[in-house]
């Protein structure tokens, strides 16, 4: 006998396979008595029944994993603690201003050598470079024409002279003879005119000698002041035909002066302040440091002699002159230099470190932290140095607390714990003092905390 099941009944839950093959029992013989009947179908149920119990058991096990897995969230990570930064709270101070700028070497006095006369060069005596003093002869021209004019000068001198002595003696024997009426008044008066001619004439020839003598004397062309003569611009065997020839110059070294050009913007807020307009005035109490383009600074301070009152159009700059001592000249003419101003005091002037300021894209920002401990950004305006700080004149206020170390670890909304500057400075010298215990050398240290991060990595 076959006893066929429904598929439907042996259907696995949650499988692809949605149906199974029915399962067919058979039985011996239907001339068997009907107990054994009976006992095949209870055979029969109860295996089926067992299979699924089991089906469910599975069913509602897959179940319960699918619905647990689904119910469950991660952990949320721990919140960290808030970042350490150290800060400073801004108190205004007067402080010295130290302005800065580019300056330019200029000779303290510079002479052009032009020869007045004309003619070839016949020799140069002076060394390119060196040393001249007032007087020493530089340049000797060709003197033939200038000692001609000369000669024929004194010549025409004497002719005069000769003349006047001849007019001086007529005169005088006519006006003896005229008491005596042996001459006419008019013949006397005639003789005297004469005389102040020829006077007239010497007096003319005289000074024709004395030009000739100047220009045979400018055929040597000496240095009219002491200095260091440039090189030479026309040498021997050249033709000078006069004034508009450049032959050198002549440069006074010591002193020297330096020349810088501060905006105008600068020198009106100068003027706003009595103090710094006294300060920087011509004779005023500023003082001047030059820097060579080496990097080392000028043995000596100096002065400011002198400010343009032209401000100059195309640069909207005015030039200030300081003046310098020089005696081993150091500084050349041509030379830029550093300028720094000293001496110029700003009254409840706000300076940060130079670290605590954020510069990008021509933008200069601070960290501020607030009386919650919140990071905030703010734009301040940083003019100029100050040591090594800034010195702020528009963005901060009294008692605004500024981040000066940290400002890596955190921006703009996060939560701090802000630690004062000194303070966190006294923590870490502490710190790094049992680092350097007797025993271990700066290399076993280093050892030991490279072992150690190793072991915390792993």
């Amino acid at each position: 006998m076959n006893v066929a099941l429904p598929s439907d009944m042996l259907r696995m839950p949650g499988s692809h396979k949605s149906r199974m093959s029915i399962t067919r029992f058979t039985i011996p013989s239907v001339s068997r008595s009907v107990r054994s009947r009976h006992s095949t179908q209870a055979i029969v149920t109860g295996d089926v029944v067992s299979r699924l119990r089991r089906t469910a058991l599975f069913a509602g096990t897959g179940a319960a994993i699918l619905v647990a897995g689904c119910s469950s969230k991660p952990a949320a990570p721990p919140t960290p603690p808030p970042s350490e930064v150290s800060v400073i709270t801004v108190t205004p101070r007067t402080v010295e201003d130290n302005l800065e700028f580019t300056g330019q070497v200029r000779a303290f006095r510079s002479v052009q050598v032009r020869a007045q006369a004309s003619g070839v060069i016949l020799s140069r005596p002076f060394v390119e470079g060196a040393q001249v003093h007032a007087g020493d002869v530089l340049y000797r021209i060709d003197p033939t024409t200038s000692d001609a004019e000369w000669r024929s000068a004194k010549a025409r001198l004497a002719s005069a002279q000769a003349t006047l002595a001849n007019a001086e003696t007529i005169a005088q024997r006519l006006r003896a003879l005229l008491p005596g009426n042996a001459v006419a008044k008019q013949d006397v008066d005639n003789a005297e005119a004469q005389v102040k001619s020829a006077r007239a004439a010497v007096d003319d020839a005289r000074g024709s000698v004395d030009a000739a003598h100047k220009s045979l004397s400018d055929a040597t062309v000496r240095a009219q002041i002491s200095g260091r003569v440039e090189r030479t611009l026309l040498d021997v065997g050249a033709r000078v035909t006069g004034p508009a020839d450049l032959l050198t110059t002549i440069d006074v070294l010591d002193p020297i002066y330096v020349t810088f050009r501060p905006s105008a913007d600068q020198q009106a807020e100068w003027r706003r302040d009595p103090d710094f307009a006294r300060a920087i005035a011509p004779g005023g109490t500023a003082r001047i440091e030059a820097t060579l383009p080496d990097g080392h600074v000028f043995p000596t301070e100096g002065r400011i002699g002198y400010i343009d009152p032209v401000v100059d159009p195309q640069t909207g700059t005015q030039e200030y002159r300081a003046e310098f001592a020089n005696p081993r000249q150091i500084m050349l003419p041509g030379q830029f230099v550093r300028v720094r101003v000293h001496g110029l005091m700003r009254k409840n002037a706000v300076v940060i470190p130079q670290r605590a300021v954020l510069q990008q894209m021509g933008r200069a920002a601070v960290y501020v932290v607030g009386p919650d401990n919140k990071v905030a950004s703010r734009d301040v305006k940083a003019t100029a140095w100050t040591g090594d700080n800034w010195l702020i004149s528009s963005g901060l206020n009294a008692g605004d607390r500024v981040i000066v170390d940290g400002v890596q670890k955190t921006g703009p909304g996060a939560t701090v714990h802000p630690t004062p500057l000194a303070d966190s400075s006294s923590a870490a010298q502490g710190q790094a003092a049992p680092a350097a215990a007797p025993g271990k050398t700066p290399a076993t240290q280093q050892a030991a905390q490279s072992a150690t991060g190793k072991d915390s990595t792993r």
